[in-house]
């Protein structure tokens, strides 16, 4: 409030001064009030006898005529022949010397280009700088952001999903609430928490429910703030950043995004004098520096902790790690309640199916997934967002907007249905595999149809015979176009490809395979120059892991075909209802597999009626593929 204050103050004085200069400029014409004629027109007038008076002042003639009209004309130097002939005709005349130009005239003469230059370059250092507060001479100042108890109200209550996380930082709220409670031991509170974890887990929310449940000031600032173009910037940033934390101990400083300055020193191109490293060096002597009494304490998070600095990470410094993941199905169902509270939700809407079908999904995800079910439901009118809208933000979510202006041609859409069907079935007949959830041929996204199937369970470890059935289940949508289509389509590109790379992390990496027993032989982790995993390998073995490979591809292909051609009934009626509702979900899949007729779809869509000719062309690259369990 004040600075704006003072702006609009500085603003009004240049506003008065510019008035009272052009005001004094304008100021002798205005009194005046006389008409400028031509020097020559003036002569005439004197030798005519029609003036009256003259009064000269340097260059500048003002005449009064015998009408008593003023008039004015300027010559270049005093005439004297004007003199004379004032005499000859008896006119009065009074000559003055020049009227001097006032002191304000004269210092906004001289001074005003240089005030210009310096307007200017004050301007485009702040524009510079961020217009940062202080002013262009604000370089070294801190731009972390302040917050206190009265504009930050989050506290662990909004914050799900991460139990493990908020005890670890649950001592830290004691601490600044009472931190005799732990130095009367001589317990020392970790100085640094660096919070580590994937993007969208909520890492930056549980920073602030710290600081709202300590209810002490929360300094916020990303490490990309840190380094300018100026060298020492970013150290003189982080000695002021530090310096007025102290002044509010006790304190929370909260650093996003720290890669951005904590990287590995050495690895630039500027060595010890690079701006960044400067300023990673300023950070570690900061925080190895203030006492641990000080009460300040630094909170980081990242999701590259593999880059940082090992100096920033010994004990002293961020000496704790606080692995912030994504949620499991009892995190989700409880981060979908905390944000179900914000919009008006039906009674048919159960969080705990929600959870159950969004697997990987992060604390962002599930938050755009409730903010997009409250758009869908704001399009249809509804007063409530019901467990219908929550459905198709999910299925916009996981495959894309549904592509309703593209027209397929029907025997496209046939083809696409027998895939389709191919893989659900499979899908069903193994024991393994998880359920199947939905099958559409309604274009996504690049996808002409989908298979979608959602696990009972957050999988935390992957098995041999599962992964053999996943193999399966992709090669099914091939094989049904064979059987019933009786030609091949590039629909099963992704589905080939998905199956190779399974099937050879299986030998290569994860021991799955009997003959070539339990070794390594794609190390993934040591990448070579070009990206890829480096070969251990000779020549000869290489060959029998192409050819366990392909042992491994073909049994499952030779599965898959024997299933599919032992229940062609069941993906008949599969391809049927595909074609007649485009969507069918788990209630009607398990109605084909139990060989009843398939019910109505929930969302009550009626059937279709095929064209009765070509209506256009799809491009024949899309791939059918199965969405990833």
């Amino acid at each position: 409030m004040n600075n704006m204050f003072s702006k609009s103050a500085i603003w009004v004085v240049v506003a008065l001064l510019l008035f009272m200069l052009f005001k004094q400029f304008d100021n002798h014409s205005a009194a005046s009030g006389s008409k400028t004629i031509a020097y020559s027109e003036l002569l005439d007038d004197v030798k005519g006898n029609r003036i009256k008076d003259v009064v000269i002042e340097g260059a500048n003639i003002t005449a009064t005529r015998t009408d008593d009209t003023k008039v004015r004309a300027t010559a270049s130097m005093l005439d004297r022949g004007l003199v004379g002939d004032l005499r000859e005709n008896g006119v009065r005349f009074d000559i003055k010397p020049p009227e001097e130009a006032s002191f304000l005239q004269q210092v906004f003469i001289s001074w005003f280009p240089m005030l210009l230059l310096i307007g200017v370059w004050v301007f485009f250092m702040r524009q510079m700088q961020g217009g940062g507060k202080g002013g262009a001479f604000s370089f070294g100042k801190s731009k972390a952001r302040m917050m206190d108890e009265t504009n930050n109200t989050v506290t662990f209550a909004d914050v799900a999903g991460c139990d493990e996380a908020k005890e670890e930082v649950n001592e830290i709220v004691d601490f600044l609430k009472d931190p005799t409670k732990f130095q009367k031991l001589g317990g020392r509170i970790p100085r640094g928490v660096l919070m580590v974890g994937p993007p969208g887990t909520g890492k930056t929310l549980l920073a602030r429910a710290i600081a709202g449940e300590a209810k002490v000031p929360f300094f916020s600032i990303s490490g990309s703030d840190f380094v300018e173009m100026f060298v020492g910037v970013g150290a003189s940033r982080v000695r002021d950043m530090f310096e007025n934390a102290k002044k509010h101990s006790p304190c929370i400083i909260f650093i996003d995004e720290i890669d951005a300055v904590g990287r590995h020193r050495g690895a630039g191109m500027g060595g010890g004098n690079d701006e960044r490293e400067q300023t990673l060096n300023q950070l570690l002597v900061e925080m190895d520096g203030f006492e641990a009494s000080s009460g300040v304490i630094v909170v980081a998070a990242t999701n590259r902790a593999d880059v940082l600095d090992k100096a920033l990470l010994r004990p002293g410094r961020f000496d704790r790690q606080v692995m912030v993941g994504l949620p499991d199905i009892r995190g989700r169902e409880q981060i979908l309640n905390v944000h179900m509270r914000k919009v008006p939700i039906g009674t048919d809407v159960k969080a705990d199916i929600l959870a159950r079908g969004t697997p990987g999904f992060s604390g962002a995800d599930l938050a755009n997934l409730v903010n997009e079910a409250a758009l869908f439901a704001a399009r249809r009118s509804k007063r409530l967002v019901e467990m219908i809208d929550f459905e198709d933000a999910k299925d916009k979510i996981y495959m894309g907007p549904e592509r309703k202006s593209m027209v397929m041609r029907e025997e496209e859409r046939r083809n696409t249905a027998y895939h389709e069907s191919g893989h659900a079935v499979i899908a069903k007949l193994l024991p393994k595999a998880d359920p199947v959830h939905k099958v559409t041929i309604m274009p996504r996204g690049f996808a002409l149809g989908l298979t979608w199937q959602l696990p009972e369970h957050d999988a935390l470890s992957g098995y041999k015979d599962k992964m053999l059935e996943e193999i399966s289940i992709l090669f099914g949508g091939r094989i049904a176009e064979e059987i019933f289509v009786g030609q091949m389509s590039t629909g099963a590109s992704n589905d080939f490809s998905r199956a190779t790379k399974l099937a050879r992390a299986m030998v290569t990496r994860f021991g799955m395979s009997d003959s070539m027993g339990v070794m390594v032989y794609e190390d993934s982790e040591n990448e070579g120059f070009f990206g890829g995993a480096t070969k251990t390998i000779s020549e000869a073995t290489q060959q029998k892991v192409d050819a366990e490979i392909r042992s491994i591809l073909d049994t499952q292909y030779a599965l898959s075909r024997r299933l599919l051609e032992e229940n062609r009934d069941k993906v008949e009626a599969m391809t049927r209802a595909l074609l007649d509702w485009e969507t069918i979900d788990a209630e009607q899949i398990n109605d084909i597999m139990a060989g009843h007729e398939p019910r109505n779809p929930a969302s009550g869509n009626p059937k279709r009626t095929p064209p009765t000719g070509d209506k256009g062309d799809s491009d024949g690259i899309s791939p059918n593929a199965t969405a990833p369990a």
